[in-house]
């Protein structure tokens, strides 16, 4: 017996749970546990399920069903499937990067780490310890086309399912993004849409908060305003300056990252009309 994970997003109508699970039931097989949501500002429908199956001819047959039902919103992967696929983007900052790369070395994180492209060499030693293959695309002298060209033909060379952007420092361009639509996961050092852009928490300690946070979230056009997978907050007071508020964020910055990608790599996460719905 195997377990897969049933998605579906589409639009909203009357019975469509009920039609759902007799589709299911029909091919004598098991939801071990599901989730459904209704945005009724959009008229959208959103459904996870976790199907037990015994072979795969079943599943194949389900997802024939429930796609002609559906008009092709259905989707259903295998929930032991391999595991993602994933490109990481960095600087020089290594609290996330490093956490990514203990968490994929003892097993701990639902992902393969390809490589790791950064834009300095500071963090090939870090990387190579790990015996993941560290690429460098310095930016010096280079316009943003002419260096994100060079890391287009790189990321091309490769197969993979996410770009992490783990503390990556440039802004990216729209026609960047527009080739992985969904696909950049980002980890931005402030509780957005609160400070925007560069040093944030130098703009929060010049602004008296009372907390600071992270945000994980997709990557769109429109500078750290991509749809929100997860965040969290940490208190600071009127003593700390911003380089301790930084040295406290961190800490969020590592865990709203790891969470936001736990969630996406398990197929937990809807994106539409720039928000996500998370099950």
């Amino acid at each position: 017996m195997k377990k897969y994970i049933l998605k579906i997003d589409c639009e909203d109508e009357k019975g469509l749970i009920y039609r759902i699970s007799d589709v299911v039931f029909k091919f004598n097989l098991n939801i071990e546990k599901n989730h459904e949501f209704v945005d009724h500002n959009v008229n959208k429908f959103f459904y996870r399920a976790e199907i037990i199956a015994q072979n795969e001819i079943d599943i194949l047959a389900i997802y024939g069903s429930l796609n002609a039902m559906l008009g092709g919103k259905a989707n259903i992967v295998l929930k032991e499937a391999k595991k993602k696929d994933i490109i990481i983007m960095a600087t020089k900052e290594t609290h996330c990067l490093g956490d990514l790369l203990i968490k994929h070395d003892s097993n701990e994180l639902n992902a393969n780490i390809i490589a790791v492209i950064a834009n300095h060499n500071d963090l090939r030693n870090l990387v190579e310890k790990f015996n993941i293959e560290f690429i460098c695309i310095k930016s010096d002298g280079l316009d943003r086309e002419s260096h994100e060209k060079l890391i287009l033909e790189k990321l091309f060379l490769y197969s993979f399912d996410y770009i992490i952007l783990a503390k990556y420092m440039r802004i990216l361009s729209s026609n960047f993004v527009s080739n992985f639509i969904n696909k950049i996961i980002n980890i931005h050092h402030s509780f957005l849409p609160a400070f925007i852009g560069a040093n944030p928490y130098k703009q929060a300690f010049e602004r008296g908060v009372k907390i600071i946070g992270a945000t994980s979230h997709f990557v769109n056009d429109n500078l750290d305003e991509g749809p929100i997978i997860t965040q969290d907050i940490v208190r600071v007071n009127h003593e700390m300056s911003w380089q301790e508020m930084r040295k406290a964020g961190r800490n969020i910055e590592r865990n709203v990252l790891a969470n936001a990608l736990d969630l996406v790599f398990d197929d937990r996460v809807f994106v539409y009309d720039n928000k996500t719905v998370i099950f």
